[in-house]
């Protein structure tokens, strides 16, 4: 069994539960344990506290990173060390992404890509870590297994939230209300202040209670939706907007001005003892509140680059 463990520390209340629970319960397995978290420019403020926060009551050395975007080679694009204080926060890591690679989208996913998982395994690479010679740990919880990657063994994945202590949403809820601070966010805010796989019914709660959120995707959409590097074949041009159903930012702040729609749940405040409570009702096919990286890319990713040294 490989000895060393990488962590993806999303910088959610689940995530930070998964941390806790592997040093308290696996840190005898692994000789060697790295925690990374790597930031976007599009965290809310919460999140990079609460990433801060946790590093400070439980010891732990959390590795922050942000990606190092190449304009004029995709395959030279890399990682920075960053800290709490250092960390963008202008958006300008995003934007980077985007002048490359246009805006994401469901069509597009190439976001989570680019800034979390092509960064952490060029990270990991540069730590001496090949393929095969280490665990990866993801944070998703048992009412979450329809996400586990079907490679996850050959992959090196571990669940633990699911093989080891069956975790559920209510129960990472409770531990945290036990904590002297948790993560000071409402569950449908997520640690990506717009992102664009939450819900439309997310995104039009979100923009009722503070439209400035949304600006950051609203001047993205009007400097680059044009870009487009590599058009789907068969598939005419036409310009790229971040939402479901082809909305553009504008479409969402007129939608959320008309109101007429039910705000969403705040999930962050239901726990075991209301399990009957319909907690899920946004969580089909939208953001779980983190961003959780493609390992199966992230192993590809790993193993280009160390054929290429």
């Amino acid at each position: 069994m490989p000895k060393r463990l990488f962590i993806s520390f999303s910088g959610g209340e689940t995530s930070a539960f998964m941390c806790w629970w592997i040093m308290k319960n696996l840190s005898d397995r692994y000789e060697e344990i790295v925690i990374v978290f790597a930031n976007t420019g599009q965290e809310n403020e919460e999140t990079l506290l609460f990433v801060k926060k946790c590093q400070e009551y439980f010891g732990w050395n959390v590795v922050w990173i942000e990606a190092d975007i190449n304009q004029d080679n995709r395959a030279m694009s890399s990682f920075r060390v960053v800290d709490f204080e250092t960390a963008d926060r202008s958006g300008r890591v995003f934007e980077d992404m985007i002048k490359q690679y246009g805006i994401p989208n469901m069509d597009w996913p190439h976001c989570t890509r680019e800034l979390k998982a092509r960064p952490m395994a060029k990270y990991i690479r540069s730590l001496g870590w090949d393929n095969g010679t280490y665990h990866t740990a993801i944070g998703i919880r048992e009412d979450e297994i329809d996400r586990i990657n079907s490679k996850w063994k050959e992959l090196g994945i571990i669940y633990p939230l699911i093989t080891d202590i069956k975790t559920t949403k209510p129960r990472v809820n409770r531990f945290w209300r036990e904590m002297p601070f948790r993560l000071e966010l409402k569950g449908y805010q997520g640690n990506c202040k717009w992102c664009w796989k939450k819900t439309t019914r997310k995104h039009l709660t979100l923009i009722q209670e503070d439209p400035s959120q949304f600006d950051f995707p609203e001047r993205m959409e009007e400097l680059y939706s044009d870009i487009n590097p590599r058009p789907k074949a068969g598939k005419t041009h036409e310009d790229r907007v971040f939402f479901r159903e082809k909305m553009s930012t504008i479409d969402l702040r007129i939608m959320a001005d008309r109101g007429g729609f039910s705000p969403a749940v705040d999930d962050s405040v239901i726990y075991e003892d209301q399990a009957d409570f319909d907690f899920d009702i946004d969580e089909q096919d939208g953001c779980h509140g983190s961003c959780e990286i493609d390992f199966e890319e992230m192993a590809a990713i790993a193993a280009d680059q160390q054929q290429n040294t």
